[in-house]
């Protein structure tokens, strides 16, 4: 027999997808036949010829969605049960319900997990196999049943004897059981979970044999027998030999005689433990974080009303914990050092409070706990008090002391609301105000506090005032060329330093500077320092040392922004070319016909173009052609795990294999390590940007590390190399 090569359809309007898709695929399982399509009318063309094991298609497509395209395969004569995965960017309820009603057999969000989907594909991919088989067989005894009445009964015993035979090869439990109950044939495996041979099965009470589970299983055989229909798919759990649960998929199916009569039913089980264990870590991770494993901020919206179910006089604290100098942590020891506090922090948290309270990670580095059934306010404070003096206390992570803050706000239930939505907002307000008032850890919620208002108008005035007084400085990240092995460039990056000398991180003062219109003048400067230390470094007549500024959505929106670079070089006197803008994914995907507008005329006055932290957006990647660019970044989520050969690196490979189509310069962000820097160079990437390169840093500590940076190109061959 063959060995089957497995047939994956691939449905989806985007090609970017549709390459992902397949490189995941082909890591599954290597030599299968892919077959990709733009459009559903070709996936049908195609079908009309083809019968593919698993097909894989978009929810959202210009003229027919996931749903319908779903249907209508099933209406197709061999569509009926081919196994069909819907896969969307849209996290809503309702397509995932449109689509399995439509008949499709899975689900997944994109950008999607790349373990969850090689378990569910391969799995598909073998159930697959095991239909086709048994139908085969099926369909071949019929057939011998049928060549003579006369020698029927030997013929029906022959063709069980050499199904028995084949089915024993197959990789689930088979069985075939008469109208008296009694076993007709069991393949090895079905024999070997019973604890006996084939041979000494065949002729007893098959309910008898199965224990527990054989009056369900007789039930079913009686009802097939009496309607001649098969029983759908169903999962049942019982213990193997070792005394292990294990889950199977279990289907029904009648056998007939040459005149048509149901001689017996065949019933097959096939294995899915390992499928509903990846089901099950999917739904746990769906609403715990992964880092801490704490519930995550939709599972405690979840928990919120029910505590309240309890009870209707319950009372309950929310307290919302936001760390502080935290993003300092990350700045200074690094992102791993970073994760090491988390994970610490989760731990003491749960060890002060008490059993029946909930401790949730709610993203970042906020947290929160439900405390429920207090007495009152004061208990409340108790706790926010013990978690402030255990948050405190220092951390020893990888051999570092580190030490962070928390700033808590508390909302009390039912004065402070009932819902989750109005006691976490209430709860966020406090502790925004517990933050600025930096006169305690914890704050209540008070109803005339207008905490969110308070907060913009401090910050606000604060940002006003630290422009005037000189406060944002520059620090500049360099960007080493694979090609050369010489550090070539380098991004600004804004910092804030407060009076007491702590830098302030962007993460922490930007999102309120784009909210109240900041951004422009505080970009401005940026963008002035930038081009004036850039022209420091760029004498004429020397090679073009390249500077990239970050562009906000708010600056690529207004109608200065050209008019501000054209002044700012002019005035510093910078080579348009040494000047590299980078602008968001996100920001190009929201408006992308008047940024292409704008960074068209940019790019004619000789800048460079870069799209930043690109990759998170892939599921809309045809934007990419019709924008000006020169260089993509790719985002530091994909260099994070990047191992030879793994799904990141797939990835990479096809936003490589992208740039290089359209003639644009691949850089990778956040390189932290000599390997990740190596799997890069043989991806074919240009230049990389990371902690194993340089931290962000001074004029004076940049000059200083180019002066004793090796000239030599180590990783020119491999880049060459990925390029041919």
């Amino acid at each position: 027999m063959e060995a089957h090569i497995p047939s994956l359809l691939i449905l989806d309007d985007q090609d970017i997808n549709r390459r992902v898709y397949a490189k995941l695929a082909e890591t599954v399982s290597p030599g299968a036949r892919i077959d990709s399509f733009g459009d559903p009318q070709s996936a049908f063309d195609w079908l009309g010829a083809h019968q593919p094991d698993v097909i894989i298609t978009d929810y959202r497509m210009p003229g027919m969605d996931g749903a319908e395209f779903t249907r209508s395969v099933r209406a197709m004569p061999h569509g009926i049960d081919v196994p069909i995965v819907v896969i969307t960017a849209y996290n809503d309820r309702r397509f995932r319900l449109d689509a399995l009603d439509a008949g499709a057999t899975d689900f997944l969000l994109s950008p999607v997990d790349h373990a969850e989907f090689g378990a569910r594909i391969r799995n598909l991919i073998a159930l697959n196999l095991h239909r086709k088989i048994l139908r085969n067989q099926a369909k071949a005894l019929e057939r011998e049943l049928a060549d003579s009445e006369r020698s029927r009964q030997r013929l029906l015993h022959d063709s069980r004897e050499a199904l028995a035979q084949v089915i024993d090869t197959l990789p689930a439990l088979i069985s075939a059981t008469g109208p008296d109950g009694r076993c007709v044939f069991a393949n090895a495996h079905l024999a070997a979970s019973l604890g006996h041979a084939p041979g000494d099965i065949i002729g007893h009470d098959m309910a008898l044999l199965l224990g527990e589970r054989g009056p369900r299983s007789a039930d079913a055989d009686r009802l097939v027998f009496q309607y001649g229909t098969a029983v759908a798919n169903h999962e049942e759990e019982f213990p193997d030999r070792e005394g292990r649960t294990r889950v199977f998929l279990t289907a029904k199916a009648p056998l007939r005689d040459a005149a048509g009569d149901v001689v017996a039913v065949l019933t097959s089980s096939v294995d899915i433990t390992e499928r509903k264990a990846a089901e099950n870590r999917l739904r746990h991770l769906a609403h715990h974080d992964s880092l801490t494993d704490l519930p995550n901020r939709f599972s405690l919206t979840e928990r919120l009303p029910r505590t309240r179910a309890r009870a209707d006089d319950q009372r309950l604290a929310l307290h919302f914990i936001d760390l502080d100098r935290f993003k300092t942590v990350n700045d200074v020891f690094g992102h791993q050092v970073g994760d090491g506090v988390l994970r610490a922090i989760a731990r003491r948290l749960l060890a002060v409070v008490r059993e029946g309270d909930v401790v949730a990670r709610l993203g970042g580095d906020e947290f929160a706990i439900v405390q429920a059934d207090i007495a009152g306010p004061e208990e409340a404070a108790q706790l926010a008090e013990r978690v402030a003096e255990t948050v405190s206390r220092p951390f020893l992570i990888e051999g570092r002391e580190v030490v962070v803050g928390s700033s808590i706000g508390i909302a009390l239930s039912p004065q402070d609301g009932v819902s989750a939505e109005e006691l976490l907002r209430r709860a966020d307000l406090a502790m925004y105000q517990a933050k600025a008032d930096r006169t305690g850890a914890y704050r209540f919620f008070d109803a005339g506090m207008d905490v969110l208002a308070r907060r913009l108008m401090v910050l606000e005035a604060d940002i006003r005032s630290g422009l005037s007084r000189g406060e944002f400085v520059l620090l500049y990240q360099p960007q080493l060329s694979l090609h050369t092995g010489r550090i070539n460039g380098v991004e600004a990056l804004v910092r804030w330093r407060q009076p007491d000398g702590n830098l302030i991180e962007p993460r922490d003062f930007l999102p309120l500077a784009e909210e109240t219109g900041l951004i422009r003048p505080l970009g401005a400067w940026v963008l002035a320092e930038a081009c004036r230390q850039a022209a420091l470094w760029n004498p004429p007549g020397a090679p073009c040392f390249r500077v990239a500024v970050n562009i906000s959505p708010l600056q690529l929106r207004g109608v200065d922004l050209i008019r501000l670079v054209q002044a700012t070089l002019a005035e510093t006197g910078l080579d348009p070319r040494c000047l590299d803008l980078e602008v968001t994914e996100s920001a190009v995907i929201r408006d992308a016909e008047e940024v292409s507008r704008v960074l068209a005329q940019l790019r004619d006055i000789g800048l460079t173009i870069s799209v930043d932290d690109f990759g998170t957006g892939y599921s809309a990647l045809s934007y990419v052609k019709h924008l000006p660019l020169d260089r993509l970044k790719i985002d530091r989520s994909f260099v994070e795990g990047l191992k030879p050969a793994n799904a990141d690196a797939a990835i990479i490979a096809a936003i490589v294999t992208l740039g290089r189509n359209l003639r644009l310069e691949i850089a990778a962000e956040g390189v932290e390590t000599e390997a990740q820097m190596r799997e890069l160079a043989a991806l074919g990437c240009d230049i990389v940007q990371g902690y194993h390169i340089g931290r962000p840093m001074t004029p004076k500590a940049l000059a200083a590390l180019i002066a004793n940076h090796p000239n030599a190109a180590p990783y020119a061959q491999a880049v060459s190399a990925a390029a041919k």
